[in-house]
């Protein structure tokens, strides 16, 4: 048997390469899957979310408004061009994961943590996380405690259904103190048990607690301890089985990132579409080779930005500092203004 030289090994593993490639190329052809074969088949795109002002909360005339709303919203123009072709369903902690199981809604936006059981026990994919946060505790400011390690022997709330159980836990243990907890299930008087003096504190994502508080009757009597006990990435959670939910889930996200980080908005957005930035052009779908690429409508992403927003409008409009949540954006600015949002490239 003749022996190889380095260059025709070399070309035996380039022609491999090719030939690998071309495979791929081959099984991306965008075909649906089984959800989004239902969701096209329905008209509407199924989703769980919350019950929290600013996240997510009907208005007076019973239209849903809110921070991940508005990334439902995003998901029905990628899929139909209609921001309303989308049903909301309020679930509880306790709910919301075994409904996603069950087929019960297409994705959940309701401020799910992404864990890593959560992906291989529970079989669940994320999305890109839209909302970065920590768990942290609020408490009386009565107690006269100025960090959360002096709560030993408290009573502290928990919410049943959450990675909040595990993490206060977790925190007391290293620290070597005591607590008491108290599970919550009912989302509804989780706030009351702590008005009330059942517990001497409350722990949950602090974007949650800081909520709460702003809608006590005396919120400077609560203080909200400067630890956070966790990450908590929060992201789009959808069932394991169809490769291009996901995708389309992902990439609708991604385009309101990209969008803010080109400064295109839903008010100038026209005014990119004569740009000669090969990039902005491909994203807009002035040059439709992106989108005939994938399979997507090659202005989704201008649709989206339109008709939704990017991500910086869908923050501010809904939690930023103008409206009565007040939220600084923290890790949730832009990569490029020293927060974690980033997007992939989209060629």
């Amino acid at each position: 048997m003749s022996k190889k030289t380095p260059i025709r090994r070399a070309a035996g593993v380039a022609l491999a390469i090719v030939a690998l490639a071309a495979g791929f190329g081959a099984a991306t052809s965008v075909q649906a899957g089984p959800v989004v074969d239902k969701i096209k088949e329905r008209g509407l795109i199924r989703v769980g979310v919350g019950s929290q002002p600013g996240f997510f909360s009907p208005d007076a005339s019973g239209k849903w408004q809110g921070f991940f709303i508005d990334f439902g919203r995003a998901l029905a123009v990628t899929v139909f061009n209609d921001p309303d072709k989308v049903e909301f369903t309020n679930t509880s902690p306790q709910q919301r994961l075994p409904a996603l199981q069950a087929g019960q809604f297409d994705v959940l936006l309701s401020g799910v943590t992404e864990t890593i059981v959560r992906s291989f026990k529970l079989n669940f994919n994320f999305g890109p996380v839209v909302f970065y946060d920590g768990q942290g505790i609020l408490v009386k400011k009565s107690l006269g405690v100025s960090k959360a390690s002096d709560l030993d022997g408290a009573t502290i709330g928990v919410q049943s259904g959450t990675t909040g159980e595990l993490n206060i836990a977790d925190f007391f243990k290293k620290a070597n103190k005591t607590y008491k907890p108290l599970v919550i299930e009912d989302t509804n008087t989780f706030s009351q048990a702590l008005l009330s003096g059942r517990i001497d504190a409350l722990t949950q994502d602090s974007s949650d607690l800081g909520l709460r508080r702003a809608a006590f009757p005396n919120p400077d009597d609560y203080v909200l301890m400067p630890e956070r006990l966790s990450k908590e990435p929060l992201a789009p959670a959808i069932q394991w089985g169809d490769d291009l939910w996901l995708q389309i889930v992902n990439w609708t996200v991604y385009a309101t990132i990209q969008a803010e980080e080109w400064g295109i908005t839903s008010q100038n957005i026209d005014s990119f579409l004569t740009s000669d930035d090969p990039a902005i052009k491909r994203f807009l779908g002035v040059d439709t080779s992106l989108g005939e690429s994938i399979g997507l409508d090659p202005k989704f992403a201008y649709n989206i930005i339109k008709k939704v927003g990017n991500y910086g409008e869908i923050f501010e409009r809904n939690l930023g500092k103008s409206t009565k949540i007040g939220f600084d954006r923290g890790l949730n600015r832009l990569w490029t203004q020293g927060g974690l949002l980033y997007s992939p490239p989209f060629r």
